[in-house]
């Protein structure tokens, strides 16, 4: 299953980023701390990517703690970028994303020349609950559905710091398959946009083998990790949706109703603190999603030749 999410606001955003960004200083792009490659917007980068960017790394409270250095090293190894992480017991955010934009961009600042930054970012990945909490006022609408921001706002933190807000945003084509399910799984994409069943067992896939005690943790399936790493993502489905209680009449197993628990888990963050790939795992999926679209293009050029 290919999964594709660009409704008609995505296409109005993408029109008025690409207007909006000669006016701007800085890009701030909001990144979601369990999926750091996999959110990462590549139609955002051909926007702005003349301009300094600061990576957020979003939630980081509930990814994985060993793995979330790994990606701040990661984008901070980029040109004119800076990555930080936020999570929600951030006191005070404002100071850092400030700070961060400054050190990027040291000539603006002042009434004369006021710092003018954009911040970007998929669907549900906090920042609207962010922009609240940097502007100290409910600016933003906010909710656990992709897709509640469909207008621009400027926002002012600061007497010479003005922030444009922009509706989440994903891209008209997900080439990196294992994205696609990554980003449904955060609750990233519009849920008719993709089978949750297959959401999950992809998931599964990924989560069993190294946080096979997580799921033994919130399940209680009685296994050990090495034997759960070791079973067939069906049969860890159906054995996770009988010991939440999933069962219809004559015992069988509601599998669709045990993949809405173990979505409704990683979204609450009640699984544990997990993330769903390393750089060097995105960077393999990254190369063969590359590979997969010339040979697409390659087939599609035979086809119009024939």
């Amino acid at each position: 299953m290919a999964i594709q999410w660009f409704p008609g606001h995505m296409h109005s955003t993408r029109k008025a980023i690409a207007e909006r960004i000669k006016d701007i200083d800085v890009v701030i792009e909001m990144l979601d701390a369990r999926l750091p490659g996999s959110s990462a917007n590549p139609l955002l980068s051909e926007l702005t990517g003349h301009k300094p960017s600061v990576k957020v790394l979003n939630k980081q409270d509930v990814a994985d703690p060993a793995r979330t250095p790994l990606w701040l090293d990661w984008y901070n190894a980029l040109p004119e970028t800076s990555a930080i992480g936020l999570d929600a017991s951030e006191p005070a955010p404002a100071r850092r994303l400030i700070d961060a934009c400054h050190l990027l961009a040291p000539q603006r600042g002042g009434m004369a020349k006021p710092m003018r930054v954009l911040i970007c970012g998929i669907p549900n990945v906090g920042k609207s609950t962010l922009i609240n909490t940097l502007s100290q006022k409910s600016q933003a609408k906010t909710g656990d559905e992709a897709g509640i921001t469909k207008l621009e706002q400027r926002i002012t933190l600061a007497d010479d710091f003005y922030l444009w807000d922009t509706p989440g945003m994903l891209w008209p084509r997900i080439t990196i398959s294992e994205s696609g399910y990554k980003l449904a799984a955060s609750g990233a994409v519009g849920k008719n946009a993709y089978d949750e069943e297959e959401v999950v067992l992809e998931l599964l896939a990924y989560l069993k083998r190294p946080y096979a005690h997580l799921l033994e943790a919130r399940y209680r399936l009685g296994l050990a990790p090495e034997a759960i790493a070791g079973m067939h993502e069906d049969e860890l489905l159906e054995l996770i949706a009988r010991k939440r209680g999933a069962v219809m009449s004559g015992g069988r197993v509601n599998v669709q109703k045990g993949a809405e628990l173990v979505l409704t888990d990683l979204r609450s963050a009640v699984l544990g603190r997990v993330t769903l790939e390393t750089p060097a795992e995105f960077e393999v999926w990254r190369v063969a999603g590359e590979v997969k679209e010339v040979e697409r293009a390659a087939k599609k050029a035979a086809r119009k030749g024939r």
